[in-house]
């Protein structure tokens, strides 16, 4: 059940109260968003034929192309991550989830920070801005959040019972998640959502005749220190904004991480959701 009200929501305040917030006005301009656009649709072509690897797997996409950091970093972008986290802004991740149609995968139910325990010594400055490619609807299986979740603490997880239809092997068992709260965000093409790293999310498979993409990609306030967790040596952040206070080492928004792809050619990636 999804609950069309969603007061406030694209007041900074509402993220810390309900864990998520909807930017009114379009994020990028819009000539940098058509090359963004333009640029997506060669490199996922590019990267599933190199890597044989479903739409939905284009994780780290910059990692493979580091063209991606003009959007990545672009002070837009970084505008609307400072109101919720702060000036002092690092990159984490990135991810390209593009559901193709009729038979895009479904994202069950999960918190990011499950994921992440051990990566960072903090989770509450942590947050993702999911940004349209495509028109995300109800029909098309647009992003959906379990509204205040962010407040409660970690959920259990099961194995999913569909994992050919899933992007994640688990998934937060079902009494664990009021769907009497589920929001779905609905975005035009250049709008966004952020959401925190603690709410529980995800969004239904695609039925549609359309394709659904959007860019996830993960900042943290530098005021959390990046201990790596189960991340081998050569992962790698970036100072987006400001400075840094905690004693990180940030890598140049350049080149392309080639002992990632070379783990990526072997088949060694990383499973999850980073």
């Amino acid at each position: 059940m999804s609950r069309p009200d969603r007061p406030a929501a694209t007041d900074p305040s509402h993220y810390h109260q309900h864990g998520y917030l909807l930017p009114a006005a379009a994020v990028l301009p819009q000539p940098t968003f058509e090359g963004l656009r333009s640029r997506f649709s060669v490199l996922a072509t590019t990267w599933a034929q190199t890597y044989q690897q479903r739409p939905e797997a284009f994780d780290k996409p910059h990692f493979f192309y580091p063209e991606l950091f003009e959007y990545l970093l672009h002070p837009a972008i970084l505008d609307l991550v400072e109101t919720v986290i702060g000036p002092d802004i690092g990159l984490f991740s990135s991810h390209f989830i593009c559901k193709p149609p009729h038979t895009g995968q479904r994202v069950p139910w999960h918190e990011d920070s499950s994921y992440w325990q051990g990566i960072f010594d903090g989770i509450d400055q942590v947050c993702t801005l999911w940004l349209a490619i495509d028109p995300a609807d109800a029909d098309n299986g647009c992003l959906r959040v379990i509204a205040g979740s962010h407040r409660d603490g970690y959920s259990r997880y099961q194995a999913v019972a569909d994992p050919a239809q899933a992007v994640f092997q688990t998934e937060i068992r079902a009494a664990h998640v009021d769907e009497h709260h589920a929001v779905d965000l609905a975005l035009a093409p250049n709008r966004c959502s952020l959401h925190h790293a603690r709410i529980i999310h995800g969004s239904h498979a695609n039925h549609s005749p359309r394709r659904r993409c959007g860019l996830s990609i993960r900042y943290f306030s530098t005021r959390h220190r990046y201990l790596g967790g189960p991340l081998p040596d050569f992962f790698r952040i970036y100072l987006a904004r400001g400075r840094d206070h905690a004693g990180n080492r940030y890598a140049e928004p350049r080149g392309v991480n080639q002992a990632w792809i070379d783990r990526v050619i072997a088949g060694q990636a990383l499973a999850g959701h980073l």
